[in-house]
């Protein structure tokens, strides 16, 4: 791979900046509604299970008799 000049790759860094698809305000922020929205789901179900199997491991040792 041949070396850039410093000057030489701050010029493609530029092109391929402006290569990017910068997403809208109004998508930016509906993903980060969506994703707050499954951060709660993921941490609701998470709750459960821990809670289930917390039970279940208690009844097995006989602990929560």
């Amino acid at each position: 791979m041949a070396k850039v000049s410093p000057f030489g790759f701050l010029q493609q860094v530029r092109q391929e900046i402006g290569k990017v698809t910068w997403p809208t305000r109004k998508e930016t922020v509906t993903t980060t509604i969506m994703v707050f929205i499954m951060v709660f789901i993921c941490a609701i179900f998470f709750l459960v299970v821990d809670r289930a199997l917390s039970w279940f491991v208690s009844l097995i040792l006989g602990i929560g008799a």
